[in-house]
Order: structure tokens, then sequence, then C-alpha cells
């Protein structure tokens, strides 16, 4: 918003008040910081009205996910996650979710209260995308994606991966999924290992709660 001012035409005479200079120098710095948020704000909206390029590029996969993260959204950009840190966000939940039913009919307290505790963060999600949410909060995985979001440099491909290289100079890492849409890397790891995890935990509770139901039975 513009403020329009009437200039004064007169130089002021004994009557008039001057305003002293600490005073003035407020005054103007004032203004000056409100037009600066105006125009960072303007700066902003612009950009936000401004289509985002295809997610069929790596950048436009970087920048929706620079979105999710700045709205603190993390289901948001779980599309641009890569193949394999998806199906192992789903394996994660399933797996999860199956033990802790053997656990709540097989284990005897106060072991199935102690077992069904752990899990509860990921069995209680509702699918892949709601478990890689609770991940991301519970391990402070933004603090990763924030150290560095900043302006896209330029974008490298090689094949199926691709770079994405910020102002700052940290590269992202980014995989083609069958689909076309560009996956980031970052998580696939860590992820591939908690459904590993998942995976072999779901075989001892399975043959635990076995055991206890052999005992019953007896």
């Amino acid at each position: 918003m513009v403020v329009r001012t009437e200039p004064h035409r007169s130089q002021p005479t004994s009557r008039t008040p001057l305003i002293p200079k600490r005073t003035a120098r407020r005054v103007i710095g004032t203004v000056a910081c409100s037009v600066l948020l105006a125009v960072a704000a303007y700066a902003v909206s612009s950009k936000v009205r401004r289509p985002f390029p295809s997610d069929h590029t790596p950048e436009g996969a970087y920048m929706r996910i620079a979105l999710g993260v700045n709205q603190d959204d993390p289901r948001a950009f779980f599309a641009y996650l890569e193949t394999d840190a998806q199906w192992a966000s789903f394996t994660i939940r399933e797996m999860r979710a199956k033990a802790s039913k053997r656990i709540s009919e097989s284990y005897p307290e106060p072991q199935r209260t102690e077992m069904l505790e752990p899990y509860k963060l990921a069995a209680g999600a509702s699918d892949g995308a709601e478990l890689f949410a609770r991940l991301y909060a519970q391990r402070g995985w933004a603090r990763r994606l924030r150290k560095d979001l900043s302006g896209v440099a330029k974008v490298e491909v090689e094949g199926d991966r691709a770079s994405v290289v910020t102002a700052q100079g940290t590269r992202w890492a980014f995989r083609v999924r069958d689909n076309g849409i560009w996956g980031i890397t970052l998580f696939t790891a860590e992820l591939l290992a908690e459904a590993s995890k998942a995976t072999r935990d779901l075989d001892a509770v399975s043959a635990a709660a076995a055991d206890y139901d052999s005992g019953r039975a007896k």
C-alpha cells in the first residue's frame, strides 16, 4: 500500500514545532520497514501464483518438496519420494500392524503392553504416506531438508538419476519413477533399513506368539 502525503509548502516558522531528529529517524525507519514488508509479501504471493515446473522434471519435484517442507506437510510431498522409499513406508506400516495384532492376540501381560508401545506410531498409521509423516516428525527429518532449500542453481541429469544443485551449493539427489515423476532419494536408505527391521521383528513376534499359544493349549 502506498501512503501519499502532501508536501509542506512553507518553511517552518517559530510557531511550527520541529520534529526531533531521533523521532524523525524512528518514523522514517518504521515507514521503511513497512514498505519492505509490503514488497516482500507481494513478492512471495507472486511466486505462489506462478505455476511450478512439471513434476516430471527434477526441478518441479524439488519445488513441490520445498513447499511441503515450508508448510510442514510431509504427506504433501510423499509422492516425490523415490519408489523404493514409498514401498518401504508401506512395508513398515504393514509389518508393524501385523506384529501388533499378533502381540495383542497372543502375548500375556506385561509383555503385551511392553511390546505394543514402540509399535504404536507405525502400526497406527493409515497408509504409507501417514507412516512417512509420523517418522518425519519423530526423527526430525525436517532439519535435513531445511538446511538448504534455496533456489535452484542448476540441474544435472544422467539417465534415471539427477542432482538438483541449490544456490548455496547443496546437492539433492533424485531418481525418476516409472510414472515419470522424480523422487528424492534422501530418506530411502533409512526407510529400507526400517522396513527390513520391521519384517524381521514380525518373524520374531510370530514365533513367540506361536509359543505362547502352544503353552496355553497344553
